[in-house]
């Protein structure tokens, strides 16, 4: 019996999407305003959830309070209230657009996670715009 636990959090982060290597023309044409030199922020929403087998001694997928650790350090702790393409390393040469955040959000829960375990990363840029990553 496989169950699905989801756990929901919340940070709020600054960035700009460009391409160092493209002319400012061609980064305005692609990017439109979200390529203000001066960055723009969001209120991002996540919504990571975990696929496993109940474990009969607990009764849990996974403990929620230790996926809530997780989620804790290493997207809450290290994005929030950050500019990401100057604060947060997995930018330095890295377009944060919403599908690439959510790729390294995955990457950096997925080795927290036991490899039996499926994950989703469901990432809302805005309350009409999100991003849904399951793993290749």
């Amino acid at each position: 019996m496989r169950v699905t636990i989801s756990r929901k959090a919340h940070f709020n982060a600054a960035h700009r999407l460009y391409r160092k290597d493209w002319t400012s023309e061609k980064n305005n044409a692609v990017f439109g305003k979200c390529n203000n030199p001066n960055f723009h922020g969001h209120n991002y929403g996540l919504t990571v959830s975990v696929t496993g087998k109940i474990d009969p001694e607990t009764g849990f997928v996974l403990d929620v309070k230790v996926l809530a650790d997780i989620i804790l350090e290493e997207v809450e702790i290290p994005f929030d209230h950050k500019n990401l393409n100057l604060d947060v390393p997995e930018f330095q040469d890295l377009n944060p657009t919403a599908e690439n955040i959510a790729v390294v959000i995955w990457n950096k829960i997925r080795k927290r996670i036991q490899p039996d375990f499926d994950l989703e990363i469901v990432l809302n840029e805005t309350d009409r715009n999100f991003v849904t990553y399951k793993g290749e």
